[in-house]
């Protein structure tokens, strides 16, 4: 242990790494070319633009580093502890390519540096050799010295290269040219040029600036990373952007736009000995680059071995073993080695630099979106000792996504599209991991939380306000029958708001406790094949009185009062319908509609075309909207899709006319789909009450509705729900207020 923690590296590695890869090829190669085509003040916007991407991505892995322990795997591992592992994989996976490949590109950019070589021997000997006699050799080299030497002998020659890079940077700016002595100085004079080639000029230079996170991936060998990690990679992209702003101005100031554009190595003849430092520096930061890209790769993908997240079972357990007491990622460096080699032998990588810069991009808007919704979900656990604003953290997202589709659309909706299909294989391989759930658990939580505080407080019931149903349902015969449930799925599909609670009859206890949490999780298998959008809870209390009293109390999911409380019977089993009549007063007393379903087994779910009946009667008035919208709102379930809504309309002797005009006219203006020809009216008939007309007009009705009144209850008792023996499913209304169908 002791000799492992010798081992362990500082901030130092960390910063070095970052800058390494900032200050890269891009810097050599195409910034004099961006500088010529854009002008000074082109290339500034660009590196602000850039760096509102790169510095809120620094800060957010600052953030975020600084609230765990950040293990082996660097990004990988900070977003699949943030979004979930399926998640994770996928962006680790396109992370680690853009990484490997990221080695090949480099390589193949530092055979750059022979550039005066390969053009005398074509001028002086006619000989036209292929980049590859320099790429693959050094490639070679580079390999031998990771597999055999391991990352600390990697962060070694990083010194060493560093050292070379900041010496022909210093060479570069205390050179002159002969272009300075008649250049314009003042930079405010100097206008932006080519303004319709600014996204083509960023696609290609924004690599320069997206080696900040390089170091992050050292994270499982370093000594601290919670101080490491914020202060290495916060340092090397502020230093990287100054840099990056004096370069520009010294290359404005140095040659003319011409020269800027026409010559790739324009540095060298600008910088003090450019012929030897430049190229020697262009060697320096690609190699650097090479070094610190085939560092992280490996730990990335030996990181995902780990987590059992490649596609390939047997891969991860090759993948994840260590070599030493460091667990150097031999195996993952051997693998990274490989595909960096296939890259280097093609020679070309400039269409697949642009799809990497791609999956960079998305990598640092989900470092951003992590931190940002961290920021939101204000989850206790979340106390990272650096702390970023959750602003910055959107702006670095938002960024990101815009500048992915302004560099390239095409490349850009390619990498989406891949991420998903790469998704889609993780999450299928591994279906019990949550993915995103980890991290929007909290948002749900401060959404759900605020809009309660905002419905309580701010929302007063007022005259105009649109009812909707907030029902609550308490049972002790869930397991019995489901036709409660049932009706509580339909209520709350898409209008309303549905609560429904098993009662265990019962005194609290652990072993209570623990059987009616058994229970609540088959009724919530049981809501969710159901479509039922509905909160499922159990409660534990020794009566049926206790539990209606404790409900009624208690607010919604919404956040306000329940308006309507549901009650179930078997209409064959009567002997617990005493429990509803002797509890109506309690529910009366906290201003409730009252719906009491009256539940049959003789429900047909094959049925195609399903019948909704509402019998209406003129001495009820103030029954009648209600059954009408509840009809609504139940046939917007999919169970009752395109069902058949009638109305039964029960008169006085001479006044059907009348009657049927009067409900036409409430359907029109209330937009509700009953057509007239669906309405019936019967005329009072003394010798037929209306249970024998219910039993001749809706026995094939899948659900019948009719109302009752609060007097019917004190006189007869639970005598009112008798008698309806004939017809199927029946749900019984009362309405407290008279509600405005509009």
């Amino acid at each position: 242990m002791e000799n492992n923690s010798q081992q362990r590296m500082g901030t130092a590695p960390v910063f070095f790494t970052a800058i390494s890869t900032i200050l890269g090829a891009v810097l050599f190669l195409r910034f004099g070319w961006a500088t010529g085509t854009l002008g000074f003040w082109g290339v500034m916007i660009i590196i602000l633009i850039a760096h509102m991407v790169t510095i809120p991505t620094a800060l957010s892995i600052s953030e975020i580093a600084t609230n765990k322990r950040v293990e082996g795997g660097g990004e990988y591992f900070i977003i699949s502890r943030s979004f979930g592992l399926n998640i994770g994989a996928t962006i680790g996976i396109a992370l680690y390519f853009s990484q490997a490949i990221s080695v090949a590109f480099y390589v193949i950019a530092f055979t750059e540096a022979f550039s005066p070589l390969f053009d005398w021997l074509s001028q002086a000997k006619g000989i036209d050799l292929p980049r590859q006699v320099i790429s693959i050799p050094a490639m070679g080299l580079l390999s031998l010295l990771i597999l055999k030497k391991g990352s600390g002998m990697g962060v070694k020659a990083l010194y060493v290269v560093v050292a070379i890079l900041a010496v022909s940077l210093l060479l570069f700016f205390v050179g002159k040219t002969d272009y300075v002595a008649t250049a314009e100085l003042n930079i405010f004079s100097r206008s932006m040029r080519n303004g319709n080639l600014f996204f083509v000029v960023f696609a290609i230079v924004f690599p320069a600036f997206t080696g900040m996170t390089a170091g992050v991936g050292l994270s499982g060998d370093l000594k601290k990373p919670g101080i490491s990690i914020p202060l290495g990679t916060t340092l090397a992209t502020l230093t990287g952007m100054i840099l990056y702003f004096f370069i520009t101005y010294k290359l404005a100031i140095s040659a003319s736009p011409e020269d800027l554009v026409s010559d790739q190595l324009i540095m060298r003849k600008i910088a003090l000995g450019g012929s030897i430092v430049i190229p020697l520096g262009l060697a320096a930061s690609t190699i650097s680059s090479a070094l610190g890209s085939i560092m992280v790769a490996p730990r990335t993908l030996q990181a995902l071995g780990k987590d059992d997240s490649l596609p390939i079972k047997n891969v991860n357990k090759v993948m994840s073993a260590g070599k030493g007491a460091t667990n150097e990622p031999f195996n993952a460096s051997l693998f990274t080695v490989g595909v960096a080699f296939a890259f280097v032998a093609i020679g070309d990588v400039d269409a697949v630099a642009e799809i990497i810069s791609m999956f960079f991009m998305i990598t640092y808007g989900a470092l951003n979106l992590i931190s940002f919704l961290n920021h939101f979900a204000a989850n206790p656990s979340y106390r990272p000792s650096f702390k970023s604003r959750w602003w910055i953290s959107l702006i670095g997202f938002l960024l990101s996504v815009y500048m992915m589709f302004k560099m390239n659309s095409l490349y850009a909706l390619l990498a989406v599209v891949l991420m998903i299909i790469l998704y889609l294989i993780v999450s299928h391989q591994h279906k019990d991991r949550q993915g995103l759930v980890s991290l929007f658990r909290g948002v749900v939580y401060q959404i759900n939380r605020k809009l309660h505080l905002y419905l309580q407080g701010e929302a007063k019931v007022g005259e105009n306000e649109t009812w909707r149903p907030a029902a609550v349902c308490v049972s002790p015969d869930s397991l019995k029958r489901d036709n409660a449930l049932n009706l509580m799925s339909w209520i709350s599909y898409k209008y309303g708001f549905g609560t429904y609670i098993h009662l265990y009859q019962g005194y609290y206890s652990k072993k209570t406790r623990q059987e009616a949490d058994n229970i609540k999780h088959i009724l919530l298998e049981r809501s969710n094949a159901r479509n039922g959008q509905i909160y499922v809870d159990t409660l534990i209390s020794p009566s049926y009185t206790s539990a209606i009293a404790q409900v009624i109390q208690l607010p919604a999911v919404t956040g306000k009062e329940n308006n309507m409380v549901v009650f179930d019977f078997d209409k064959n089993v009567k002997e617990n319908l005493h429990q509803i009549t002797d509890n109506f007063s309690l529910v009366a007393a906290a201003n409730c509609d009252v719906c009491v379903l009256g539940c049959t087994h003789l429900n047909n779910p094959k049925k195609k075309k399903r019948s909704i009946h509402i019998w209406i009667q003129k001495s009820d008035p103030e029954n009648a909207n209600l059954m009408i919208l509840l009809g609504y709102v139940i046939s917007s379930h999919p169970y009752w899709h395109k069902c058949k809504i009638s109305i039964f309309d029960v008169c006085d002797p001479g006044a059907s006319n009348e009657e049927r005009e009067y409900l036409k006219q409430l359907l029109k203006s209330g937009r509700l789909p009953i057509t007239s020809r669906n309405i019936t009216i019967i005329e009072k008939d003394m010798d037929r009450n209306i249970r024998s007309l219910m039993g001749a007009y809706s026995k094939s009705a899948d659900l019948t509705i009719i109302g009752f009144r609060s007097n019917q209850i004190k006189h007869e008792g639970e005598h009112v729900f008798w008698g309806y023996d004939s017809v199927g499913e029946i749900l019984f209304v009362n309405s407290r207020s008279a509600k405005v169908i509009e």
